[in-house]
Order: structure tokens, then sequence, then C-alpha cells
């Protein structure tokens, strides 16, 4: 229980969530380009520590695909969905093969931060699973509606953090061998996607 309060994640029993980062949401979403930046550094960070991904897509047919700015091809799988929620039952079925089937932390980032994430974070925590949300890879059309599901996500007892803080604390030390790429990711600043001014 004290883990679940300190949101001490653990390399080995996490998995990373990219929820509906699609092109039908480029022009709708604000901030879309720096949150599909900032995604794109946890999918990468994800291949170089061998974190399994996991990505949805809502209603792909209609919203298009995963955006290219996101690489997604170490995803463990890519499924479509039409529910809110990222665990739909194929992805509940995929999780039971990863980290031993000891799946404890979720990494989340996505859109829109309101519905898809919010429902994601809600079935996990129901699991039981931990969730940290990746507050400057998550975002909606509506900055209102991102700042009060951010907060809501405090008081359901999600872990709210950033891209920069949650890559290091999965390295852990600086002697960890994946160090250094992991810094190569972080050397420069994620963009602040607007959250800064809403603190």
């Amino acid at each position: 229980m004290a883990n679940k309060k300190l949101g001490n994640i653990k390399l080995n029993e996490t998995v990373l969530f990219v929820c509906d980062i699609q092109e039908k949401f480029r022009n709708a979403v604000k901030y879309f380009i720096e949150i599909a930046q900032v995604a794109n550094r946890l999918t990468e960070a994800s291949r170089i520590l061998e974190i399994p991904l996991i990505v949805t897509e809502q209603y792909p047919k209609g919203l298009g695909s995963t955006v290219p700015e996101v690489n997604i091809a170490n995803a463990v799988g890519v499924f479509p969905k039409t529910k809110f929620s990222m665990v739909v039952p194929e992805v509940e079925e995929k999780l039971k093969t990863l980290c031993s089937g000891n799946v404890r932390h979720v990494i989340l980032c996505g859109i829109e931060t309101h519905v898809c994430v919010q429902q994601t974070v809600i079935d996990l925590l129901s699991k039981g699973i931990e969730v940290h949300v990746v507050a400057d890879a998550v975002s909606s059309r509506s900055q209102m509606d991102r700042i009060f599901a951010l907060e809501r996500f405090r008081q359901m007892g999600a872990i709210v953090t950033t891209s920069e803080a949650v890559l290091l604390q999965l390295v852990g030390d600086k002697d960890h061998p994946k160090f250094k790429e992991i810094q190569g990711i972080i050397m420069v600043s994620a963009p602040e996607s607007g959250l800064v001014n809403k603190l």
C-alpha cells in the first residue's frame, strides 16, 4: 500500500499505454504537436528500457491511425476500440501475458484527458494497477477539461507526473546501463504544452 501512495514505480512491472493520438484530433486538441512529441519520448524510452507498449486507436476507420510523430513500432499491440477506456477485453488479455503476469504500474499518455484517458485511469485503478499519468503528454480540446481531469486523477489516487520525472525514476541510478540513452532523450526539455501557466 505504501508503494501506491509513493508512486514507487518498478521497471519490470510497468507497461506504457498510449491512448488515441490520432490524425483527426490534430487540429482539435490543444497542444497536439507538443503532446505527440512528449509521447514519442516515452515510446522511445519504452524501446530502450524494454517496457511493453500498448497503443489504442479510437474508431480508426473514422479518426485515422496513430500519427507518425509517435513511433509505435515496438508496440506489443495496437488495439482499435469504440469504448472510451483503453481497458478493452483484448488489452486485458494482453496484460495477462506481460511482466510475467504481474503488471503493477501503467504509465499513461494520450488524448483526450477528460474522456478516454480518464476512463482508462478509472478502470486501471479499479483493477488495483497504479497509474502514472504524464501531464505533459495528455491534453484535451478544452484546457479547462484537461486541468480538472488532472486534478480528479490526483483525488482518485493516480500519480500525476511529467515525462522527465517518470523516465529518471525508471532508471533510478546514473549507473543504470541504459541511463545515457535515456539522458539523450531528456537532454532537451519537453515542451511546456500550456501547463505552467495553469498551475
